[in-house]
């Protein structure tokens, strides 16, 4: 059975077509503007192919596992081979499990379910909360942030070293950081984790969108990401790897689809009998679009060719770095340095400025938008700004007025469907508001930062 596909776009050349790329917005300072989005590192736009993918499937809508008729064993094939298409996509080992989930967040946390008892976590302290938070009912192990990709991997073999080797261990990393964007050494830190004992989950959240993820090269156990930040829209998620810890842990989800017999006891109970597989965890109706959006943006990243993304994506950071190069009040936030390897996701601070002033002047005078706050990951974004990791703060949420020191930062980010244009108007933006000043007055209004249409500047 087979659904009607959008035609692929045979086109290598960027930015890929993404919806949303024609939208206006209206300026503060009057006029409209194409809008620039800027935030992919929060939710990328949803690829046109994608989106035309899921439209072509919508008419064939129908239940899946469960029903006989046409449409809901169309719907089936379709579920199960999305399934096939992200494995492939992630080079899954023979044996691995595909489960799909709502986000890179539930998946994380599935998988802190599904831990062996006693089981001991190592993670960094810079990680995005959706690694730092799951494992409540785990002894947790936080590490401190390194200042290089080598000492990185001495502080995780430090950290093992010292735990017992026989019992079950788990290590938690980022593949590219959500702040500074900088490239984590995956396979040296696997191996490291290997060494002694220890199993590894790799959030690719944001390294998915970016760079090919081979779960065999990496060498890692399981992997996770999130669809809305692989150019698919939101909902949907994926958990693979490694099956005996899933297969072993109690349904993530209780009901219908994970469980293969139920039958009712003497006494009046039900014993059950639970799938073994990915169905296991994946209780209800699951979300057929969601997966199918899913595999459908992993199709056309490997058609478009990471190599030819990967460059283009390389020369946007550079307009960056380099039109901001010249301006000091300007500092981009970093661990490993600034030449370090990295996706395109850039954070920074500009002296003089609350950052979410700055954030808002960018939307409402050029039609920008960025992102502003400690961005989920609190801990990484204190140290970095030098202020105590320890400190309060809500995620995203301004903390000083306009014109007050601020403990947030900026964050630029941007993919496969950027076009130049809006990169260039980001550094123009930004070198003219470091050197004349806002053009609009602002205020803190339900705690943001927004304009005052009462009055001028």
């Amino acid at each position: 059975m087979s659904v009607p596909t959008a035609a692929a776009d045979q086109s290598v050349c960027a930015p890929l077509p993404v919806l949303g790329r024609d939208v206006t917005v209206p300026l503060v300072t009057g006029g409209e503007v194409t809008y620039a989005a800027l935030d992919y590192a929060a939710s990328a736009p949803a690829l046109q192919r994608v989106w035309d993918d899921v439209a072509a499937y919508a008419p064939y809508y129908g239940s899946v596992h469960r029903g006989a008729g046409y449409l809901s064993q169309l719907s089936t094939d379709l579920f199960e081979n999305a399934r096939r298409t992200v494995a492939e996509f992630l080079d899954c080992r023979t044996g691995d499990q595909v489960v799909f989930t709502r986000s890179t967040t539930d998946s994380l946390n599935l998988l802190a379910a599904a831990l062996p008892d006693g089981c001991e976590v190592f993670v960094f302290e810079t990680e995005h909360h959706a690694s730092l938070l799951p494992w409540r009912d785990a002894r947790v192990t936080y590490l401190d942030a390194p200042d290089s990709p080598r000492r990185a991997v001495e502080t995780l073999e430090h950290a093992l070293a010292g735990r017992d080797p026989h019992g079950p261990a788990l290590v938690c990393v980022t593949g590219a950081s959500n702040v500074t964007g900088e490239l984590w050494p995956v396979r040296e830190l696997a191996a490291a984790a290997h060494a002694h004992g220890a199993r590894i989950v790799l959030d690719a959240a944001q390294l998915a969108p970016h760079h090919p993820v081979s779960v065999r090269e990496l060498d890692v156990d399981w992997v996770a990401f999130s669809g809305h930040k692989l150019y698919a829209p939101f909902g949907s998620g994926v958990l693979a790897g490694r099956s005996d810890w899933l297969r072993e842990a109690e349904p993530y989800l209780a009901g219908g689809g994970a469980s293969r017999t139920v039958t009712r006891r003497a006494d009046g109970g039900v014993d059950v009998e639970w799938h073994d597989s990915a169905a296991r965890h994946e209780a209800g109706s699951p979300n057929v679009i969601g997966a199918y959006a899913v595999a459908s943006a992993c199709k056309a990243l490997t058609e478009a060719g990471f190599d030819t993304l990967i460059a283009r994506e390389e020369q946007l950071i550079r307009t960056v770095r380099e039109g901001l190069a010249d301006v000091p009040e300007v500092r981009f936030l970093s661990l490993f340095g600034d030449d370090a390897p990295r996706v395109g996701v850039l954070s920074f601070v500009v002296e003089g400025w609350n950052s979410s002033h700055f954030a808002a002047a960018l939307s409402a005078e050029y039609g920008i938008g960025v992102r502003d706050g400690l961005f989920c990951a609190h801990p990484l974004v204190r140290t970095l700004l030098g202020s105590d990791p320890q400190s309060q703060g809500e995620c995203g949420a301004p903390e000083a007025a306009p014109g007050e020191k601020s403990l947030n930062a900026i964050r630029v980010s941007f993919g496969a469907g950027t076009p130049d244009e809006h990169v260039e108007r980001f550094v123009r933006a930004v070198r003219e508001l470091v050197r004349d000043g806002a053009r609009w007055s602002y205020r803190t209004e339900d705690g943001r930062c927004v304009p005052d249409t009462s009055d001028r500047a």
